[in-house]
């Protein structure tokens, strides 16, 4: 891990504020690789999700030097292969994009993770057609497992790669 990395981003808990961030990462662009925009409903439900989540936790990501937010990731479980596992997954604005934050910011939630105790593994399931986040995994540590069929968002199907990280290990 290359600490310069790690210090470029620090992790801040979603606040009620940060429902501009998810209008923003809404754009056509940005879910391309998930399905598609959400209604503003759906946004909404998301919103109040990540302002108390059950089991995990969404942060808003910051870059360290400007206190400037620069994107959203975070750490629910999921039922995986007959166990519970941490998944993560997260969007950097499109203005950011390019400059390894969000790698910078997937090793940062890997702490968290590690931190919040209870499941052995993180996995993320990046599209096998999105070689950004593909990339984002191979950063911050994580191992290739292969591709997978993966429901996201619900009813809808695509082949997701399922990168995973021990995180009772280093």
């Amino acid at each position: 891990m290359d600490i310069a990395d790690v210090e470029k981003v620090r992790l801040g808990p979603w606040a009620e504020g940060d429902f501009w961030l998810l209008r923003r990462t809404n754009s056509p662009e940005m879910t391309e690789h998930l399905g598609g925009p959400e209604s503003e409903e759906k946004l909404a439900g998301r919103h109040r999700r990540y302002l108390e989540p059950a089991d995990g936790q969404m942060y808003r990501v910051v870059l360290a030097g400007s206190g400037e937010i620069v994107g959203s990731i975070g750490f629910w479980a999921r039922q995986w292969r007959g166990g519970t596992v941490w998944e993560t997954g997260w969007g950097v604005l499109p203005e950011f994009q390019g400059r390894r934050l969000a790698a910078a910011a997937a090793r940062a939630v890997v702490g968290a993770a590690r931190d919040a105790g209870e499941h052995r593994y993180l996995h993320a399931f990046p599209g096998v057609d999105h070689p950004a986040s593909n990339s984002v995994c191979r950063r911050a540590g994580f191992s290739l497992f292969g591709p997978v069929d993966f429901e996201y968002p619900k009813g809808h199907w695509m082949t997701s790669n399922d990168w995973r990280i021990d995180l009772r290990a280093g």
